[in-house]
């Protein structure tokens, strides 16, 4: 039964076989050899490839007669045929022979033809393509030689003149859509230069303001030279260079420097100054911008970008205040920057405006004064401060000569000027202290007269007597004093090197002159005078110089008056005239100085006083005064002894050393009659004899006695007797115990006993007095 299948099978495959296309047999022939009968399928395909070849062998056998009847008629055609082709042929070869000569002429007619029309065509095309061409050349050659503006121009005509006539062929085509590429290429790269020539601009701003303000100073020096003076700042010395036509055919030109115009008288002393800046990328930039209808753009762009370097320029460095050079850099910036813009105001049409400018000067002034102020108020060299003030005034006037508005500089400089006054105070306290600690408060000798007249006039003294004596001779005052003077004067002439070139009238620089001068000896020399006074180890011989010194100083100080007027030519008595407050400098270190001579008499004897050592209790006393009032009353003698060779002032409405030495005294001997009463009064004290009320009372005598010597003359009769009177009355009245005469006379003018206070006669009576004559005094009382 398998047997069966498989060969009906095979039958299957097999007419597949014959009736599929060669190209889909495959699949068919796969399922053959899947299976395993494939050698059975094999022999079947060779039997039906033999049944074929027989069916074939028949049918060519049947029709054989009629292939061998036509190959027999065909050998004839191929007979005929070659007979025909050799005539064609033949006709061929005669036709050719013959027609060529004339083939050949008509060819070179025909070629002469096109050629000719090709040529006339060609030349028309030419004629009309040539401008065009000739044209885009000369832009090439414009665009490479960076001549933007007339390429620009060439530009235009060919867009709107030239391409027209020949829009129709390709190349046009191409310049046409070029064209707008070629215009953003002219504005970018003169906006390329513009922007290089604000960087050149920003790096030579400091050598162009520099050049502007030597050419001030020039022309101040020449106004000097002319007495032409001129209130208002220098003039405009550079000429406005003609405005560009910004809409006409041809700009500046393009060779134009655009420097910064100066005089001739000054173009041989400062050469090259015209070569330091070009301009003209600018007004090339802002003709392309104009043509192209982008002027506003180009504006906003240079106003921003300008704006942009004047915050940058406008910002100090840190140590700008450290040395001149850094103030003088800042202003060189600032100068060149509006110098530039300036130049652009006078030689553009409308770039820049005055609003504009005004607005960037606002910023400027601004800017700058208040980097002055936070600066200058870091410098304490007076020096430094005077030069930055003359640097100010300079950039002032040059600035002001470009029309700038500078009164806000010169008010700053106001300000500046309480700084330097300031500045001033602290340097001269300085010297003072110096001068105030080495000197040593001792009349000045001279022994020749160069010397005499030398100090005579360094400080104006004058007196006939000291004249009139022989040398050796010693001026009242010590060293201290012309010094002084001297430095005064000096600090005056300071004050007024801060006032030149500030436009101030005469009045307001003697105004200044004399307020700083007033400062100067109401704080300054008064702090350090009374300083050098309220030392722990000056001595009385100095405290004295210090009251003749003063004096003289005191004295001076008409002196300094007739010395301001002298300089500022305003007179003393001119209305709102400031006066020299001097006077009472002097008078206060003199009243303090005074004031201390008494103080430290009067320590001085408290120290003698704390030596005391009385014993109350002594039965029989000395008849000499204690040892240290005895040391006391030498002290006393020998201190007023200095007091009496010292010179006195020939100024009679000044206090001379002999009052000082009155008043010490008298001061010094109610201090110690004072003190005397307090130790018979002090609590400690419960009993006292009679014996040491007797050497207490010795020791009463003994200031008596010095009282009654005269230790400084000009008292009259007793009156420095009279500053122990209170002690003396109170004395008798005990060691005499005259208590009788005492209660009767009490109250009335003519009393003995009027200066003894009954309490302090009470005080003392309360304390017990041993002996027996008192006691029965007492029990009368």
């Amino acid at each position: 039964m398998a047997e069966l299948e498989a060969a009906a099978e095979h039958e299957r495959i097999l007419r597949e076989i014959e009736s599929t296309e060669t190209a889909c047999i495959g699949p068919t022939l796969r399922s053959v050899y899947d299976g395993e009968e494939h050698g059975h399928f094999m022999e079947k395909l060779e039997l039906r490839i033999k049944n074929h070849d027989r069916e074939i062998e028949k049918m060519c056998n049947f029709h054989y007669q009629g292939f061998v009847d036509s190959i027999t008629e065909l050998l004839k055609v191929r007979g005929e045929a070659e007979k025909l082709k050799n005539q064609v042929t033949d006709t061929n070869r005669r036709l050719q022979h013959e027609g060529a000569e004339l083939l050949s002429s008509m060819k070179d007619l025909q070629q002469c033809r096109i050629q000719q029309r090709n040529i006339a065509t060609t030349v028309d095309k030419l004629n009309m393509c040539l401008p065009v061409l000739e044209m885009y050349s000369k832009l090439q050659v414009q665009m490479k030689s960076k001549r933007h503006y007339p390429a620009l121009k060439t530009l235009e005509q060919l867009e709107h003149t030239f391409l027209p006539q020949v829009s129709h062929y390709r190349f046009c085509q191409l310049m046409v859509d070029n064209i707008p590429k070629l215009r953003e290429e002219i504005k970018d790269v003169s906006m390329s230069d513009l922007k290089d020539f604000l960087e050149s601009i920003r790096k030579h701003s400091e050598r162009i303001g520099e050049t502007a303000m030597k050419q001030a100073q020039q022309q101040r020096s020449l106004d000097n030279i002319q007495s032409v003076q001129g209130k208002g700042g220098l003039a405009r010395t550079h000429t406005k260079c003609p405005s560009p036509e910004v809409n006409g055919t041809s700009p500046m030109s393009e060779q134009d420097s655009g420097i910064l115009d100066v005089e001739d008288e000054e173009e041989e002393e400062t050469p090259g100054t015209q070569d330091l800046v070009d301009f003209s990328p600018v007004y090339r930039c802002l003709h392309i911008y104009t043509v192209l209808g982008s002027r506003e753009t180009f504006e906003n762009y240079y106003r921003n970008q300008r704006r942009k370097q004047a915050r940058l320029v406008l910002q100090p460095p840190s140590n700008m205040h450290e040395t001149l050079d850094g103030y003088r850099k800042y202003f060189h910036q600032i100068v060149g920057f509006f110098v530039v813009e300036d130049h652009i105001l006078h030689t553009t049409l409308g770039l820049v405006n005055r609003a504009y400018i005004d607005e960037l000067w606002e910023l400027a002034l601004s800017k700058t004064m208040a980097a002055l102020r936070t600066h200058s108020s870091y410098c304490s060299d007076p020096n430094l401060v005077l030069d930055l003030k003359n640097l100010i005034v300079h950039f002032a006037d040059t600035l002001q000569g470009y029309g700038f508005p500078v009164n806000q500089l010169f008010d700053m400089l106001l300000e500046i000027r309480d700084q330097y006054s300031e500045i001033l105070l602290k340097k001269w306290a300085l010297l003072f202290r110096n001068i105030l600690d080495s000197d040593n408060y001792s009349p000045i000798p001279v022994t020749n007269e160069e010397t005499f007249q030398k100090l005579v006039g360094q400080f104006p003294f004058q007196d006939s007597e000291l004249e009139k004596q022989q040398f050796p001779k010693k001026f009242p005052f010590s060293e201290f004093v012309p010094k002084v003077y001297c430095q005064i004067k000096e600090f005056i002439y300071a004050c007024l090197k801060f006032s030149e070139d500030l436009h101030l009238s005469s009045t307001e620089v003697d105004d200044m002159i004399r307020k700083s001068t007033n400062l100067l000896l109401t704080r300054t020399l008064s702090n350090c005078l009374q300083n050098v006074i309220k030392r722990k180890n000056v001595g009385l011989t100095e405290l004295v110089q210090i009251i003749i010194n003063t004096t003289h100083l005191e004295v001076s100080c008409k002196y300094l008056e007739e010395f301001i007027t002298n300089i500022t030519g305003v007179l003393p008595d001119t209305v709102h005239t400031t006066k020299l407050y001097g006077l009472t400098t002097f008078k206060d270190a003199r009243q303090a100085a005074e004031e201390e001579i008494y103080t430290n008499l009067n320590q001085k004897i408290d120290q003698f006083l704390q030596l005391a050592d009385y014993d109350w209790l002594v039965s029989d006393p000395s008849t000499q005064a204690s040892d240290y009032l005895v040391d006391l009353v030498a002290f006393l003698n020998s201190t007023f002894a200095v007091f009496t060779h010292l010179p006195a002032t020939s100024d009679s409405h000044s206090r001379m050393p002999g009052k000082v030495a009155q008043t010490a005294c008298m001061s010094a001997c109610k201090h110690l009659s004072t003190s005397l009463t307090q130790l018979l009064l002090e609590a400690e004290v419960k009993q006292i004899t009679m014996g040491a009320l007797q050497q207490f009372n010795q020791d009463v005598k003994e200031c008596e006695r010095f009282a009654r010597s005269g230790p400084v003359p000009g008292f009259q009769g007793d009156t420095l007797q009279l500053a122990f009177i209170d002690l003396r009355q109170l004395l008798n009245l005990f060691i005499k115990w005259d208590w009788s005469t005492y209660l009767a006379d009490y109250g009335q003018p003519t009393c003995k006993y009027l200066r003894v206070n009954p309490t302090t006669a009470l005080i003392l009576l309360e304390k017990p007095i041993h002996d027996a004559c008192c006691d029965t005094s007492t029990d009368r009382v």
